[in-house]
């Protein structure tokens, strides 16, 4: 889930409130008066124990997945916002967009682009094309799978990653719950009018949050997902349109290479 979902994964309810060190007197000036101390409240809250794995905060990631797998035909919109980390610390802050269709079993449409450049992959059953618009070349693999295991053959075999490519995971006997390291409810917030469930995940080196629409259609609208294998803890916050009516047409995942454009071949990860 932490590449995308993860790859890819509420105001909180609970929320680390930092502080800020008093800047010093001026000198000779008079002494600080020190802050009368915070009443203590009668009865403290227990804190909850490291690494707890919340029970229905992981039945909700599967309430999610069981949903998204029902939905035969859709359009998902993204716009991701990530960070660079750059040798001496600075961050460097950057923006793109994804649109992907998809009618199932075996059909779907992804177009990947930002300033700097753009993508598009076509599945029409019995084949999958990539297409960079900008190069003029386009290259086409045989696979006549459905659109969960064109997704998992796709960046196992040749690098290529669909974005949100965890959506077609969860449901599944892919989805990573076993590898959850803890897992929290944080309450709810509104993700533009949807009004969302909040829940936050540690995996691995990832924490990962998710919002989810609260109600009948469970669908993801929000992820923030920070490594903290990295000291700087880049982070990445895709927020996730849906629309389940769709105006596609199915002529819309066949690839017809346009004028100009050159054939290439599409090379394994293991081609020597």
């Amino acid at each position: 889930m932490y590449k995308t979902f993860v790859p890819a994964v509420l105001a909180l309810s609970l929320v680390a409130c930092g502080t800020t060190a008093p800047n010093p007197p001026p000198a000779g000036g008079p002494a600080p008066v020190a802050a009368a101390p915070r009443p203590t409240p009668a009865v403290a809250p227990p804190a909850a124990p490291a690494n707890a794995v919340n029970a229905a905060s992981i039945q909700a990631l599967k309430a999610m997945g069981a949903y998204l797998q029902s939905l035969k035909r859709f359009r998902v919109t993204t716009e991701l916002t990530g960070e660079v980390v750059l040798a001496d610390g600075q961050k460097l802050q950057h923006t793109a967009t994804a649109d992907i269709d998809v009618l199932r079993p075996n059909k779907l449409r992804a177009r990947m682009f930002s300033a700097r450049s753009e993508r598009v992959i076509f599945f029409d059953g019995q084949r999958v094309t990539m297409f960079m618009p900008q190069q003029k070349y386009y290259s086409t693999v045989d696979f006549a799978g459905n659109v969960d295991s064109l997704v998992t053959r796709l960046e196992s075999r040749y690098g290529v990653e669909i974005p949100l490519s965890d959506l077609f995971l969860w449901g599944t006997d892919a989805a990573p719950l076993d590898r959850i390291d803890s897992a929290m409810n944080a309450g709810q917030d509104f993700i533009g009018n949807d009004l969302c469930d909040h829940y936050a995940f540690r995996q691995g080196n990832y924490d990962w949050q998710i919002w989810i629409k609260a109600g009948s259609q469970p669908l993801p609208r929000k992820l923030v997902i920070v490594n903290r294998a990295d000291e700087a803890r880049p982070q990445s916050m895709s927020l996730i349109d849906w629309n389940l009516k769709p105006g596609f047409r199915e002529d819309a995942f066949r690839f017809a290479p346009p004028a100009g454009t050159k054939q290439v071949e599409l090379r394994a990860l293991d081609a020597k």
